[in-house]
């Protein structure tokens, strides 16, 4: 082989090596480019479908104008309130025979209780009777909810009559023997320029001539309770009703979902528990502070309901949501971030946002200064769930419920 045909041969060698380099770098090359392309449709398409969901936030009302308030840092559970299991010794009742005994009254050995179907019952032994309704059917759903009716708190009367609470329908006199009721105020009407939308719980003077009750808001009904609670609107009101002259008069108003009212012995004043500052008020009705109000315990480890006297002489509290210290209370973050509560009602309704709040039961007994002198706990509200008040009678606890399909019974003895 000469010279030429040498160089002749390594000619024809060179174009194929760079031949064989060339399928790799057009492989490489095209899956950079198929890389980007598809990084560029990924985002387009996340951007075509959050851009409608952006929009829809930024555009859609939120249904609540939240308040900036402050709450104090929830007290330590310990001492008192030191977690325990006592309320997991109560036995259930009519299970699965009523709904949401919000409230319970005795005559006798006779139990009387308002229910979410918008009957009033009467609990003997083992079966539940009607005494009577006061809305209309259909029931159930939460529509039919305010012609319906929701009978709340629920006392006895010194003629033995019942005096009951309807968060929509309003202020009643019920006969437990015949089941007649006679409606003493009109819930919706106007008082004082504001509406009565959410009448709660009540409270009768011994010879029955004052009748006090809650207004939790002129705003929110009872079914947006979560819309109250989440706002902390200001627009709460206890309200005094004359049997005798039939006068409708507010007493106090500029409450935070003021929920359960108690009549203190010498019925000069009331206790008003004020849900959303997780506090009681005490409000003076009568005598020489007639029109005042200050603080019977400030601060509370949870959310009270209502309020009902012990056999001891101090009064039972049923909270349903705890604030857990040391823990996480949401409703304690989100005080002070109202922007985040608007944002949260834009996208989720009030019954999914339940299913996110923590069960746990606490019912606890004050005394005068609010000193707590006992608790009974249920953490997960296994046995006792959604707790509403806590009515004393003969050595045992009846606790109510705003939403469980029974009312538990705690033997004292046994606790």
């Amino acid at each position: 082989m000469n010279e030429t045909e040498g160089l002749r041969f390594r000619r024809v060698h060179r174009p194929q090596v760079i031949t064989d380099e060339l399928p790799e770098h057009r492989n490489k090359g095209t899956g950079t480019y198929s890389g980007k392309v598809f990084q560029v449709t990924l985002l387009s398409l996340g951007g075509f479908l959050l851009l409608p969901l952006l929009v829809i936030v930024l555009i859609l009302e939120s249904p609540i104008h939240p308040e900036v308030f402050s709450l104090k840092e929830p007290p330590l559970m310990k001492g008192c309130w030191e977690p325990n299991l006592k309320l997991r010794e109560a036995q259930r009742l009519f299970e699965d025979q009523i709904t949401g005994p919000e409230s319970i009254a005795n005559i006798g050995d006779v139990l009387y209780s308002g229910t979410a179907d918008g009957k009033i019952v009467k609990l003997i032994g083992r079966r539940v009777h009607t005494v009577t309704r006061l809305g209309k059917l259909p029931c159930g759903s939460r529509e039919e909810e305010s012609s319906c009716g929701r009978p709340l708190g629920i006392r006895v009367g010194p003629n033995g009559t019942l005096f009951v609470a309807d968060a929509y329908l309003g202020l009643f006199q019920v006969n437990p023997t015949t089941g007649e009721a006679t409606r003493l105020v009109s819930g919706g009407q106007v008082v004082a320029g504001r509406k009565l939308s959410f009448i709660n719980d009540v409270a009768v003077t011994q010879d029955g001539k004052k009748v006090y009750f809650t207004d939790s808001s002129s705003r929110w009904q009872r079914r947006d309770y979560l819309h109250l609670i989440m706002e902390a609107t200001a627009d709460g009101r206890v309200l005094e009703y004359d049997t005798d002259s039939r006068e409708l008069t507010v007493v106090m108003e500029n409450l935070r979902f003021p929920n359960g009212i108690q009549l203190l012995p010498d019925e000069e004043s009331v206790l008003v528990a004020e849900t959303t500052m997780a506090r009681i008020r005490r409000v003076h009705v009568a005598g020489l502070n007639k029109g005042g109000m200050d603080t019977f315990i400030d601060n509370l480890p949870g959310f009270p309901d209502n309020i009902r006297p012990s056999s001891t002489g101090g009064y039972w509290v049923a909270m349903s949501t705890v604030r857990p210290n040391p823990g996480f209370s949401m409703l304690d973050f989100l005080s002070q971030r109202p922007w985040i509560k608007k944002f949260i009602f834009k996208l989720f309704s009030q019954e999914v946002l339940m299913k996110f709040v923590p069960r746990y039961s606490l019912v606890a007994e004050l005394h005068d200064g609010g000193v707590c002198t006992r608790s009974f706990h249920d953490p997960n509200g296994l046995v006792a769930a959604h707790v509403s008040e806590v009515h004393e009678h003969d050595g045992s606890l009846y606790l109510g419920s705003y939403h469980s399909p029974y009312i538990a019974k705690l033997d004292l003895s046994k606790v």
